[in-house]
């Protein structure tokens, strides 16, 4: 059984860090595409960040970049996003995804989703 287990979310102030990860288990993704989407209160989920299996490609949302990072292990089968100068617009239930996809960007072609890990930035 495939099983995504997100972790690291919390509660920060404003401009602070944190960083989260995805353990993927039940099989290997060292080919595929991992991702985090976030969904805020009474808003739809949205991309934040993508990694290609080899790590080479990376993709971000315009509102986050230069604030994360996004980075993965293959041999831990691990995904990590480091968050830095956190705002308050960032709270979120934050999810790792993960597959075999073409648009990096779109969350329906994603085959195995996290329970989520919620994030929230004080002001």
């Amino acid at each position: 059984q495939v099983q995504l287990v997100e972790s690291g979310g919390g509660l920060v102030q404003a401009g602070g860090s944190l960083r989260l990860s995805c353990v993927a288990s039940g099989r290997t993704f060292s080919t595929s595409y991992m991702a985090w989407f976030r969904q805020a209160p009474g808003k739809e989920r949205e991309f934040v960040a993508a990694i290609s299996g080899s790590g080479l490609s990376k993709y971000y949302t315009d509102s986050v970049k230069g604030r994360f990072t996004i980075s993965r292990d293959n041999a831990k089968n691990t995904v990590f996003l480091q968050m830095n100068s956190l705002k308050p617009e960032d709270t979120a239930v934050y999810y790792c995804a993960a597959g075999v996809i073409s648009h990096y960007y779109r969350q329906e072609e994603y085959d195995y989703w996290g329970q989520g890990t919620q994030v929230t930035v004080s002001s």
